[in-house]
């Protein structure tokens, strides 16, 4: 019989309560971005020193930008501060929030920048790989953001700085004992398709665990063709390894798809978990979830499921909110909940953030999810 979704919310929310003290218990080791991100609003109006207006929407900014077109224009930025960032930063954030050992190997700078300072001393461990962090300006709205990253630096992340890198041992013991191996932002590194063949053939097939492996490609619009369907022929090379899942964003789904020569579709929850099915199906893989503003869904070998999320109209802060998805829905294979009871904690997690601009703790996260059962269109 299938549960309401309020019912379901309130027994997952007794159930986190009962089973969330087993994630410490657990690790994650993940990598392998790391970027400083400059969080960034657009001035409309400045009425003095203090009081000014921001540029809501995204196409309030495309309708300036187009009237800027064939002379030159000025408009003002507030750089509200700089936030540790990068997929790997973000969603060791929302894990560790819910208690979760974390062992990060990211481009975190040498020396490490100090945005990161305060992540890196609440990890399990912190290892910064290569010289330089990226850095992303990160141009919030109240219907999404616009990021522009500067990467050219990561290009230095290669075969030749993991053969350095993984000289000491210390990536291969941290992935020895963790329940969850999460790969990272592929897209902005440009040699991470080699850099993964050579971590499955000199690390992953010789752990005894079959540990699952989170693979997060961000939008890989800007790589060509060629450059997808490499690194898509190398997926089946970590399902041999562990349980793979792939981790996709709407836009990132249809990208997926198009390499995969299938259907690309709206942005619609049925149409989102047919795609999933079909992803997953074609590339052989154990799981695909795809996240949207407003809606999750995920597909196995035993199914597809779609779960609606608490969607949040005035965000405080939306950079990262995705990463706390797949932190919660971590949090929910670790704990092998439902797949349903995994799509809803990962949106709760990331409902939490948006609202709060940081990480739920486990009783935060509880308390949140009964809140969504109760008090659906307030929270």
């Amino acid at each position: 019989m299938h549960m309401s979704t309020d019912n379901r919310l309130i027994q997952l929310a007794a159930v986190f309560r009962q089973r969330s003290s087993a994630l410490p218990s657990m690790s994650v080791t993940a990598g392998f971005d790391g970027f400083v991100d400059e969080m960034i609003s657009v001035v409309q109006e400045r009425e003095s020193l203090f009081q000014w207006r921001p540029v809501q929407d995204i196409s309030t900014f495309g309708n300036l930008i187009l009237k800027a077109a064939g002379h030159s224009s000025l408009r003002e930025i507030i750089v509200h501060r700089a936030d540790p960032g990068g997929c790997a930063v973000n969603m060791g954030d929302g894990l560790m929030a819910l208690g979760v050992p974390f062992d990060c190997f990211a481009t975190l700078g040498r020396p490490r920048h100090a945005a990161f300072d305060a992540f890196a001393d609440q990890c399990r461990s912190c290892h910064s790989w290569g010289k330089s962090p990226g850095r992303t300006l990160a141009f919030e709205f109240s219907d999404g953001k616009l990021m522009f990253s500067a990467v050219t630096q990561l290009a230095e992340f290669n075969e030749n700085l993991l053969t350095e890198t993984l000289a000491d041992g210390s990536y291969a013991r941290s992935c020895a004992q963790a329940r969850v191996i999460a790969l990272t932002d592929w897209t902005l590194y440009p040699h991470m398709t080699a850099c993964w063949k050579k971590l499955q053939q000199e690390v992953y097939s010789h752990l005894k665990q079959r540990p699952y492996f989170f693979l997060d490609l961000v939008d890989p619009s800007s790589r060509t063709k060629e450059d997808i369907a490499a690194m898509l022929q190398a997926l089946p090379g970590f399902e041999q390894c562990g349980s793979t899942v792939l981790g996709l964003n709407c836009t990132e789904g249809n990208r997926v798809a198009e390499a995969l020569q299938l259907a690309v579709v709206p942005q619609e929850i049925q149409a989102a978990t047919s795609q999933a099915a079909a992803i997953r199906q074609k590339l052989g893989i154990s799981q695909v979830v795809i996240h949207g503003v407003k809606f999750a869904v995920c597909a196995s070998s035993e199914g597809g499921w779609a779960v609606d999320g608490p969607f949040c109209a005035a965000p405080k802060k939306s950079t990262g909110a995705g990463d706390r998805f797949n932190a919660g829905y971590l949090a929910g294979l670790m704990l092998d909940l439902p797949a349903e009871d995994r799509l809803l904690l990962g949106c709760a997690c990331s409902g939490f953030f948006v609202r709060e601009a940081r990480s739920a703790n486990p009783a935060e996260m509880a308390n949140f999810i009964d809140l969504w059962a109760h008090n659906p269109l307030q929270i």
